[in-house]
């Protein structure tokens, strides 16, 4: 079911650039050179602001643990080997006998949590900014829009609970998140939107890791497409959910990842998949401090992420 998935994504018509006709999206408001899109409306006053939303000092670790067996976009993969490097045969180095254990990382850095960068999605390979791929994709990395370009994200973040919405424990695939449904779930749970923040949406879908991975890894719910462009309106910095490609899937349309489309090249807003956002759901933990300082693998596409959120 899994490769049908993908070969139907890969034979489906594009037809998002129709999407943006109001306005030439491959131009950002924030002049030629810019190459953190949405990242520019965090501000100092807005760190100070959310800073001020920490009572308990409770901390929630928004990344997930990755092995092997950690379910991935397909051909993605991750593995790590574990080495003792010059010591077969030794007791070890000088005469204290140091002996020390390394790790070998081989996989896709798009697998777990993860962040989006500006340069993982386009339309008919032009990216964020109007950046044509033969202009600035290199196979030794990305030569704009590289992940190292991304600031640190210190903003207010937002818990939007869908499971909650929907009163269940689990959202079905395919169930779409636009206006209607983001307005009424935040008018339930007491939070404004605004422009700035990091908005999460817990699904449940997390929870089907190492029960039904097939499920989890063939559809999902998530964002739709007036959604997205209700919340890049909105001006948000990035947004996230306890799924692999936060929008939703089956998709709406016979467009492919339209909502990734919306987001990443033509809002310049980020992405952030796989988000472990079962406890603050538990604890109804609707807004906090988010925190995120990615590893800058220069010119890397995307980055594994583990995102603090502080209440």
């Amino acid at each position: 079911m899994l490769k049908a998935f993908v070969l139907s994504c890969s034979v489906a018509v594009l037809g998002t650039v129709g999407t943006a006709s109001a306005q030439d999206w491959t131009k950002s408001k924030w002049g030629p050179n810019d190459e953190i899109g949405a990242a520019n409306y965090m501000k100092p006053e807005l760190v100070v602001k959310a800073a001020s939303l920490v009572k308990t000092g409770k901390t929630y670790a928004l990344g997930i643990p990755v092995d092997s067996k950690t379910p991935a976009y397909p051909p993605r993969g991750f593995k790590i080997t574990v080495v003792q490097p010059g010591q077969a045969g030794s007791p070890g180095l000088g005469p204290s006998k140091t002996t020390y254990n390394d790790d070998i990382i081989e996989g896709w850095v798009g697998v777990g949590s993860q962040l989006d960068g500006l340069g993982h999605i386009g339309v008919e390979h032009v990216y964020y900014n109007g950046n044509k791929l033969l202009e600035f994709a290199d196979p030794t990395g990305l030569k704009k829009l590289g992940i190292e370009k991304v600031p640190p994200m210190v903003t207010r973040g937002v818990l939007l609970d869908m499971a909650a919405y929907y009163n269940t424990d689990v959202v079905k695939e395919g169930t779409a998140f636009n206006v209607k449904e983001i307005e009424e779930a935040a008018k339930k749970q007491g939070v404004e939107i605004r422009q700035g923040d990091v908005v999460l949406f817990h699904t449940g879908w997390l929870s089907l890791i190492g029960k039904d991975d097939k499920r989890f890894a063939t559809g999902e719910p998530g964002l739709g497409v007036e959604g997205a462009k209700y919340l890049t309106g909105k001006g948000v910095v990035a947004i996230g959910a306890d799924n692999w490609a936060v929008e939703a899937i089956p998709f709406e349309s016979k467009n492919v990842f339209e909502v990734h489309q919306i987001l990443l090249p033509m809002n310049g807003t980020y992405i952030l998949e796989n988000m472990d956002t079962a406890e603050l759901a538990k604890d109804k933990a609707y807004e906090f401090l988010f925190v995120l300082g990615q590893p800058r693998f220069r010119g890397a596409v995307q980055s594994m992420i583990n995102p603090i959120a502080i209440r």
